[in-house]
């Protein structure tokens, strides 16, 4: 006789885990889920009051910053940077985040790591207003190697149509205004990791004095949530585009919002940059490279029309939050760069 868990697939230890998963995931239900974990599908209605409703929808991973959680041996952080990946580039749109499901998969499931995954999961879902509201666990025998597993989210938010945000409106003269990141957030890890911890062999467990804390805590750092802050900043009416500063760093992803016949100009020394950068620099990354790759601490821009820069500054520091004046709209010349940085 054999049995699905000599072949390496033990559904107990994935009941007990989905179990886990059911308690923690009501803490992030809103008044519009309907259904939600526990059946083949889940149930959600699309919230009153909206004219014409828009659903927008992103999926992302966490990329090989996964490789730093399985080498500390911390698993609690992660789930937060896939939130964090999918639902603000959903954001962008000005679009409200409805609810978030996750894909798990592992070569062998261990639920104590699986479960802490979760909750950084569910964690992430309570910080971005949006609920958990299904997911799936894959345990794939011979797939993966030991301890190791990987992630992937899909978001979904809904926007008036009215009120999304296509960057069909900037202007030149417009402001753009940076949003700080918490540092590296989930990107640049493939190159961050063979730089410090290959070629520069730093430790992990080790404290940097130029960061304040170990290699492994700034490195895992979680990626930030910009839910409230968009919140704040749409509600002035005088955002003109925003932009998720993801793969591609400043170079490639701020033209992304912003129509081709304009520039970005982005004033360097405007905003702070967290030490983390520094030190990848000095480590022998050219700056071209530094800004086409990393956020360089600006994890979300905003182009707001200059007459509406006080109302945004005073909407964020209303809840606790700031932003810095990081550059301008300018018409773009004939063959002219999409973003020009200047000191």
């Amino acid at each position: 006789m054999i049995t699905y868990k000599d072949s390496g697939v033990d559904i107990d230890a994935a009941d007990a885990l989905v179990r886990r998963i059911a308690e923690r995931t009501r803490s992030t239900y809103t008044e519009n889920v309907l259904a939600g974990v526990g059946g083949f599908s889940s149930l959600v209605k699309v919230p009153e009051g909206m004219r014409e409703p828009v659903l927008v929808a992103g999926t992302d991973g966490v990329g090989t910053k996964l490789r730093v959680a399985f080498a500390a041996g911390k698993h609690d952080t992660v789930g937060i940077d896939l939130v964090a990946m999918c639902v603000n580039d959903v954001l962008v749109c000005g679009a409200r985040p409805l609810f978030f499901l996750d894909y798990f998969a592992c070569g062998k499931l261990d639920v104590g790591v699986a479960d802490q995954v979760i909750a950084g999961v569910v964690e992430g879902c309570l910080r971005a207003g949006c609920a958990l509201v299904g997911g799936e666990t894959a345990e794939m025998p011979d797939s993966y190697p030991p301890g190791e597993y990987d992630l992937a989210g899909f978001a979904v938010g809904v926007v008036d149509r009215s009120m999304a945000l296509t960057g069909r409106d900037v202007q030149a003269g417009d402001l753009v205004l940076g949003l700080a990141s918490s540092g590296l957030h989930s990107n640049g890890y493939s190159l961050a990791r063979h730089l410090l911890l290959d070629r520069l062999a730093m430790p992990l467990g080790g404290r940097v004095e130029e960061l304040g804390c170990t290699l492994a805590e700034e490195l895992l750092r979680p990626t930030k949530i910009y839910a409230r802050e968009t919140a704040a900043l749409l509600a002035t009416g005088r955002v003109r585009s925003l932009a998720h500063i993801t793969g591609g760093g400043l170079v490639e992803n701020p033209p992304r919002t912003v129509p081709e016949g304009f520039t970005l100009v982005f004033r360097e020394g405007s905003w702070p940059v967290p030490p983390i950068f520094g030190l990848i620099e000095k480590g022998g990354v050219p700056r071209e490279e530094m800004l086409r790759t990393f956020n360089m601490g600006l994890g979300m821009v905003a182009v707001v029309d200059r007459g509406g820069l006080e109302a945004c500054t005073g909407a964020l520091g209303a809840i606790g939050a700031g932003a810095a004046v990081v550059g301008r709209v300018e018409p773009r010349g004939a063959g002219g760069p999409r973003v020009r940085f200047e000191r």
